[in-house]
Parts: structure tokens; C-alpha cells; sequence
């Protein structure tokens, strides 16, 4: 087939998302009101920041004489695609999402997505973690992914349970002293 027919990829919907952020199929972008808001602001600043000092950036590099051996434009288009693939990402997980406030939900002792849980471990050690959308994991704050092994055997448990989480080194359990929903913030 003529190259003239064919379409290069410019990098959108096909790349390979790494596998902590992607979603199950046919599953929902379930967010917290905080991650949502964090996505908003960057995808804002992308927009109307980024991108339009970018381009006038590149502008004035293509004035510059040979766009072929010109550092400046071919580095500025490149982080143009980068930018313009970040928005699309953006744009398309945000249009998709199903934000869930932790604040909003009735008091229960089962744990649903955006609970916050304080679990004893199979090692006698306490861990508090809160389960999160995908876009939102932060392993630093103790934000987990909803989809991630620990947050899929705690799902649907109760305070004062034990549960047994498997995984390649073998059974652990796992032991749920507190749920609780917050802000996440």
C-alpha cells in the first residue's frame, strides 16, 4: 500500500498505558473530588499556559533559518506532541470518570472505593491506606489503587474481618481494624 494511505501513529489512544493505569474494560474512572481537581488544574495549565508558550516558543525557532539542524524547533515540536498527548489522556479520562466523595457517603464499617482503612498485616504491623482511582495512586500518602491486589481483597469487607490476600509469596491475612471515609484531599 502507498505510505500516502497509511497512517503514522502520533502517539494517542494506542500507546500502551502502563499497567497501573489501566482501567479493567468495560469498568469506570472512578475518582475522588480531589484527583479529579488535580487533573482539571493540569489539564488548565496545559492549555492555556504550557502549550501557547510553546508554540510562540517554536514559532520563533521556524524564523530562525534551517528547521533541520535547529535545536530549538525540533526539541519544541517534540514536547509539543508530548503536551498535546498529556491533553488528550487528560481530556478523555476526565470525560470518563465517575467522581466519588468519601464525604458524601453514609457512615458504614464496610469498605467501599474511597474508604480509608487502617488494616493489621500478616507481620503484626499496622497500615492505613486509602483506596483511589487509578490516576490518583500515591503510594507516599498511602493512596491505592482500586484495582490493585490489596484494595480488591479489601473490597466489600467489613471492620473486624479478616481477609486473606494472595499473592506470589503466598496467603497473608490481613485483618481490617478501621474504615473510615474522609476527604482525600
Amino acid at each position: 500500500m502507498n505510505k500516502a494511505f497509511t497512517r503514522e501513529s502520533d502517539g494517542d489512544e494506542h500507546d500502551a498505558l502502563p499497567e497501573h493505569l489501566q482501567l479493567p474494560h468495560s469498568t469506570k474512572n472512578y475518582m475522588t473530588p480531589g484527583g479529579w481537581n488535580r487533573m482539571r488544574v493540569e489539564l488548565h495549565d496545559l492549555v492555556t499556559k504550557e502549550r501557547p508558550a510553546l508554540t510562540q516558543m517554536i514559532n520563533w525557532a521556524a524564523g530562525n533559518g534551517d528547521r533541520s539542524e535547529n535545536g530549538d524547533y525540533i526539541y519544541g515540536k517534540k514536547r509539543l506532541r508530548e503536551i498535546d498527548r498529556r491533553i488528550r489522556f487528560l481530556t478523555k479520562r476526565m470525560e470518563n470518570a465517575e467522581v466519588v466523595d468519601p464525604a458524601m457517603r453514609e457512615a458504614t464499617d464496610q469498605v467501599f472505593f474511597s474508604a480509608t482503612v487502617t488494616v493489621l498485616r500478616g507481620n503484626g504491623e499496622e497500615q492505613t491506606v486509602s483506596i483511589v482511582g487509578v490516576d490518583e495512586l500515591d503510594l507516599d500518602r498511602g493512596h491505592i489503587s482500586w484495582i490493585s491486589p490489596l484494595a480488591r481483597t479489601l473490597l466489600k469487607a467489613r471492620e473486624g474481618e479478616t481477609v486473606v490476600l494472595r499473592g506470589p509469596a503466598g496467603a497473608e491475612e490481613i485483618e481490617i481494624l478501621e474504615v473510615r471515609y474522609c476527604d482525600l484531599g
